[in-house]
């Protein structure tokens, strides 16, 4: 009779992507989840994967046998995992990936009201504004901005996309002028995303819907939307920033805005995971913490995916 312990490896294995994932989260030796796996195989007759130590594939059988039980081992772990939780303490290590700026953004005193309500569960962030690979790296919830890819990653967004607008210091537009026309902005020194040409494209829509497009130049080029807005602040020109990240410097004058019936749709903010099953309770109440602390709070961690950056 085919042991159901081995076709809950197989799903596990599957749904974290390698048997080395599997065994870090599962604690359980990668050969011992692979020898389950080749019993299950052979009581089947059959070859369900291509595996090595790092990936697998799904061969068509084993796709087909994963559609059948998948769900029916998914059902059994979260009743177990509901069960547990009611007297389970979170408890172990989350590993947060997120961009350089995160903590210009993100409040230091959610972290310190979470760790005290959870002693047992350690934090530790991997800031950088590259695209982080969450199996390789271990990574247990990322922070990502933009438009997601379709990568098998389940993705929960925290903050809604908003707009991005023109801004800059008034001191800039007392030396400088203000532009009156979008194409004046090929005059002006503008704020862009790093590249070594200086330029940038600016595609920007009017109330009306009408779509326009503006190459501009400037000297100052950052890798993130805080340090855009900083030279903008500093008056070393125009930037083309979200509105989360602007509206304080706006409402104390900090900052003006420029040619203001144009502007940009943004990207929300999103948290991803490899799964949204298997989740360590440690985990979900991180990601619970984040959804509730964002919802609740008007000032939202800006955009992380401007200045168009690769979000993590």
């Amino acid at each position: 009779m085919t042991d159901l312990n081995d076709i809950a490896t197989f799903v596990q294995v599957v749904r974290y992507g390698s048997f080395a994932e599997a065994s870090r989260r599962m604690g359980i030796p990668a050969n011992t989840l692979s020898r389950r796996v080749q019993l299950l195989e052979a009581q089947l007759g059959i070859r369900l994967m291509q595996r090595s130590t790092r990936h697998l594939a799904l061969t068509s059988a084993g796709e087909v046998f994963l559609e059948r039980c998948g769900g029916a081992v998914d059902g059994l772990i979260d009743a177990s995992q509901e069960l547990q939780a009611v007297n389970q303490e979170p408890s172990g290590l989350v590993r947060v990936a997120a961009p350089a700026d995160f903590f210009d953004f993100f409040s230091m005193d959610w972290l310190t009201e979470f760790l005290a309500t959870y002693p047992k569960v350690r934090l530790d962030f991997v800031l950088s504004d590259g695209r982080a690979d969450l199996i390789a790296e271990r990574i247990d919830v990322a922070f990502r901005g933009g438009i997601l890819e379709d990568s098998g990653l389940f993705a929960r967004k925290v903050v809604d996309a908003g707009t991005d607008g023109l801004v800059a210091s008034p001191a800039y537009i007392a030396q400088r002028g203000a532009p009156a026309l979008l194409q004046d902005l090929e005059k002006h020194d503008c704020l862009v995303f790093s590249h070594p040409s200086g330029k940038a494209t600016w595609r920007v829509t009017e109330p009306n819907g009408t779509e326009s497009e503006i190459q501009v130049t400037g000297r100052f080029g950052g890798n993130t939307a805080q340090s855009l807005r900083k030279a903008a602040l500093a008056g070393l020109g125009i930037a083309l920033l979200p509105s989360t990240l602007t509206k304080r410097d706006l409402r104390a004058g900090l900052l003006v805005p420029v040619l203001p019936t144009y502007h940009r749709l943004g990207h929300g903010v999103s948290l991803v995971y490899p799964s949204r099953r298997y989740l360590p309770l440690a985990v979900s109440r991180f990601i619970e913490l984040v959804v509730q602390k964002m919802e609740a709070t008007e000032e939202l961690p800006a955009d992380t995916t401007t200045a168009r950056s690769p979000a993590r």
